[in-house]
């Protein structure tokens, strides 16, 4: 049998045709990072700063300064919440499934941590101070404020601060307009929301109440697709046109559908809510340099 370290790096002979000295644990890391919400706050990123009309460089740099820094919220994510994965069996998750230890999750996270800096602050020392406070809220949610009825805030705060960091880092250091950054946190309340839905029965089990676990699912069904809407509103009117009043139609259509069907099709609202938030973030691409 082959002798591991903690990390999960064989130290002699390989593991499956892989060379030994290849960590065990490099092929779970991604999958630890929950790569879906990671991808996606990223490519929005990268999507408004070239519609706001970021030059090259500054777009390649704004969308490595996000990634860093969702890379690092999701790895402490895994490592804060490593035992109670475990408890709960959470076989997909790659430290409850013995894919790697929450010590080489947590390093991992520190690194994406300490890459973020610096390539935040790169991107404008205003820019990247308002990208730090977000990371820095998702960090706190990790530690503890997903456990109270203010789970919400962190990513109020987190989605709030990214077309804020987007427009600071333009030549003129131009502040966001309030309406894009008031809709952008409706749309993080609305993805707390939605992520925590499926996991609530676990997590009241763990001990964790947050604000949707003490919603309860049905309520959070109900609620979801409101703080979506509202941001389509705020989107739409800010700065009003065609474009702007029919994604308000179709949110309001799709909300009030997965509502009413809501009651015998559980999964209705969440869908609804899915819709909502795509029209969100079309909105948001759609503007470009109304940003400011």
């Amino acid at each position: 049998m082959d002798a591991r370290d903690e990390a999960g790096i064989t130290v002699g002979g390989s593991l499956g045709g892989v060379p030994g000295w290849w960590p065990r644990s490099a092929g779970a890391l991604p999958r630890a990072c929950h790569p879906g919400p990671t991808a996606a706050v990223t490519l929005l990123v990268a999507g408004l700063a070239v519609a706001a009309g970021q030059d090259g460089p500054g777009c390649v740099l704004a969308t490595a300064a996000v990634l860093t820094g969702q890379l690092s919220i999701g790895w402490s994510n895994d490592a804060v919440d490593a035992a109670r994965d475990g408890a709960a069996g959470r076989r997909t998750k790659p430290v409850a499934d013995g894919a790697l230890t929450a010590r080489t999750v947590r390093g991992a996270a520190l690194i994406a941590l300490a890459l973020c800096v610096p390539l935040s602050l790169l991107y404008g020392a205003l820019a990247g101070t308002v990208h730090l406070v977000g990371v820095a809220a998702g960090w706190a949610y990790n530690l503890g404020l997903k456990s109270t009825a203010a789970s919400w805030l962190p990513y109020a705060v987190g989605f709030a601060s990214l077309p804020a960091f987007v427009t600071l880092g333009l030549p003129g250091r131009p502040p966001p307009a309030w309406w894009v950054v008031a809709a952008s946190a409706l749309v993080g309340v609305g993805a707390h929301l939605g992520n925590v839905l499926p996991d609530i029965a676990d997590d009241l089990a763990a001990g964790v109440r947050g604000w949707p676990q003490r919603l309860g699912p049905s309520g959070v069904r109900l609620l979801l697709p409101a703080p979506l809407v509202a941001a389509t509103a705020l989107l739409a009117l800010g700065r009003p046109g065609g474009a702007g009043a029919l994604a308000l139609v179709v949110a309001l259509v799709a909300a009030t559908g997965g509502a009413l069907l809501g009651r015998r099709r559980p999964k209705a609202p969440f869908l609804a809510a899915v819709v909502v938030a795509a029209v969100d973030v079309v909105l948001l691409l759609w503007r470009g340099t109304a940003l400011t």
